[in-house]
């Protein structure tokens, strides 16, 4: 299996780019969405980014419109939405497709190396209860569900979208990264 730095990607701007010059850094990948009941976990995250990662953290936005069309805005829109409404200045990552037949490279691989969440129970039966199909691991669950990378460029970790960033499992998670 490639390792994740080298899988082609693009960023806000749409020009190409990878992950390479993450490598050596502990990496939180995300899938994102404008208009979901979870996007205010951008605050948190951005936080999170804000009080970590002069230790080596830094956390990969990639929104994503594979539910409910939660995320119809252009890449220029998303980025403008973000930092308005959310100061968040950790990366940002053209749109892409974490589920399905067009799920982007970058997806097939988290999903391979890391097919179970931590958690999600709860938040999977909310969907359920809402007559919302959901699809089983290793696929996204939904919007935000967020995967830990070491420094390594090993996957370590995948949490549930529900899992907010000041998650105690979740932090302490991305702390014993930091200290390796």
């Amino acid at each position: 299996m490639a390792k994740i730095y080298d899988i082609p990607v693009q960023n806000i701007k749409g020009q190409d780019s990878s992950l390479k010059s993450y490598e050596g850094q502990v990496i939180v990948v995300v899938n994102t969405a404008s208009k979901c009941g979870l996007t205010p976990q951008y605050e948190g995250l951005q936080k999170l980014y804000h009080d970590k990662k002069s230790q080596g953290l830094t956390i990969l936005g990639f929104p994503a419109n594979n539910f409910l069309q939660q995320e119809p805005a252009s890449n220029d829109e998303i980025e403008q939405f973000c930092s308005l409404n959310y100061q968040v200045d950790f990366p940002l990552f053209a749109k892409i497709s974490v589920l399905g037949e067009d799920k982007h490279p970058l997806y097939q691989y988290l999903t391979t190396a890391q097919p179970k969440r931590i958690g999600g129970e709860a938040f999977t039966k909310k969907l359920k209860a809402a007559s919302i199909a959901v699809a089983d691991e290793p696929e996204i669950l939904w919007n935000f569900e967020k995967f830990v990378i070491g420094k390594n460029g090993n996957v370590v970790a995948r949490f549930s979208p529900d899992t907010v960033a000041t998650d105690a499992t979740f932090v302490k998670c991305i702390e014993s990264e930091l200290a390796k």
